[in-house]
């Protein structure tokens, strides 16, 4: 009775959506690597066919038990990205995997489902009201805690996703300012890149100004704006100290390249160069399945894990991207309707950060592959090569839709 229930409930429309995704990730990963000597594809293939019985484990699993044991699977999860510290395998100068024999699993890709668990779990269980600042404080610590273990990996990419968790959070509850201070921190950022510090903030001054004269009659304090004035000088003097000693060489690089301050298109430029010539090259309908040159040629460097969009633009061209980008589309326009029909806040938050976490994977990747977002290295949701990834954002996926199929709402 309970099978024949999931069988009846689940929503068929995500997973179809998640299907077709996978198996046209499958098949740019084959184009992408046929050539190569290390059976990509064919360990692709072998990540796909066990994601079959982990999303059965699932299913089966009652949907009471990832609410009751959240936190101490979030607990685990933490432990696990502390352990690479001492356990973790290094690639490409990252210590983000843990090696057993030629098999690698990277933790951070089911942080991210253990996250959302331990924030809807929080959210669910106290009458909380998230205009205090205690419930502010203990909310952002559950996001921050796994950004905390991962950026020294270093992954920049994987911290950054977390990101997404602000707006959740504002979803629930919490005061506006909090994502409009970490927006206009990011312009700030940008600007004192682009234009010496000291227009940036005659620029910050003028905008105040113009708030102060008018705003309301009310909002006319000369001490708050005062406050304000000197809180920007001081980010924004500190910008360039920051970008040249915290920031890493690749990095600074990056950001120059996107800003137009460099142009390097052999050195640290050459990825984001190379793919898009082969978007670029492939026209209204593409160059057909594995007629791609640039792909064939090898131009883009790992093309079948962040690049692998490149190879969508190159062989399906404008309009099978614009088929991709369609059902990552319909994909999260689903889950955000199904999070908004739950009937309970736990599932209802968890919905939202599983719909969060896939719109920033998405939304970074594609723009990161067209040059307008630095190279960060974060994967193409169901796309890019990799088990990790694709079982992090199965089980990340099917936890929900197991909560919206067994009705975890109705108690």
């Amino acid at each position: 009775m309970k099978n024949q229930s999931i069988k009846n409930n689940i929503d068929w429309i995500s997973v179809f959506i998640y299907t077709a995704l996978v198996i046209l990730g499958w098949l740019n990963i084959y184009s992408s690597s046929l050539l190569s000597t290390d059976g990509t594809y064919q360990k692709q293939l072998i990540f796909i066919g066990c994601t079959i019985p982990l999303i059965f484990i699932v299913l089966f699993v009652d949907g009471k038990f990832y609410e009751k044991y959240a936190s101490i699977i979030f607990g685990v999860s933490l432990l696990s990205l502390a352990g690479l510290f001492l356990f973790g395998k290094t690639i490409a100068g990252q210590r983000c995997w843990y090696a057993i024999g030629s098999f690698t699993i990277q933790p951070s890709e089911f942080a991210k489902a253990a996250t959302s668990l331990a924030l809807a779990k929080y959210l669910s269980d106290t009458q909380i009201n998230l205009k205090d600042v205690n419930r502010q404080v203990q909310a952002l610590a559950i996001v921050f805690l796994p950004v905390l273990l991962i950026l020294p990996q270093p992954d920049p990419g994987s911290a950054l996703i977390y990101s997404i968790f602000i707006v959740v959070l504002y979803r629930e509850g919490l005061p506006s300012w909090y994502v409009w201070t970490g927006f206009i921190t990011i312009l700030l950022f940008v600007l004192t890149l682009v234009l010496e510090p000291y227009a940036v903030i005659l620029i910050a001054l003028g905008v105040l100004i113009i708030i102060h004269f008018k705003g309301r009659a009310v909002d006319r304090n000369i001490l708050l704006s005062g406050i304000l004035l000197a809180v920007i000088s001081a980010f924004v003097l500190s910008v360039d100290y920051v970008f040249d000693h915290i920031f890493k060489q690749h990095h600074r690089d990056r950001f120059n390249i996107l800003l137009g301050k460099t142009v390097d298109m052999k050195g640290i430029g050459y990825n984001t160069n190379q793919s898009e010539i082969a978007i670029g090259s492939g026209g209204w309908i593409g160059k057909g399945f594995l007629e791609g040159t640039q792909t064939k040629g090898g131009f883009v460097p790992e093309q079948h894990t962040d690049y692998i969009f490149t190879t969508v633009g190159e062989e399906w061209g404008f309009a099978g991207s614009i088929v991709v980008i369609a059902l990552f589309v319909g994909l999260l326009l689903r889950v955000i309707y199904l999070a908004e029909r739950q009937k309970t806040k736990f599932s209802r938050v968890y919905g939202y950060c599983v719909a969060g976490i896939l719109f920033t994977h998405f939304f970074v990747n594609i723009a990161m592959v067209i040059g307008i977002f630095p190279t960060i290295g974060v994967p193409l949701p169901f796309f890019s090569y990799g088990g990790s990834g694709l079982w992090g954002f199965t089980i990340l996926l099917f936890i929900f839709l197991k909560m919206d199929a067994n009705k975890v709402n109705e108690w």
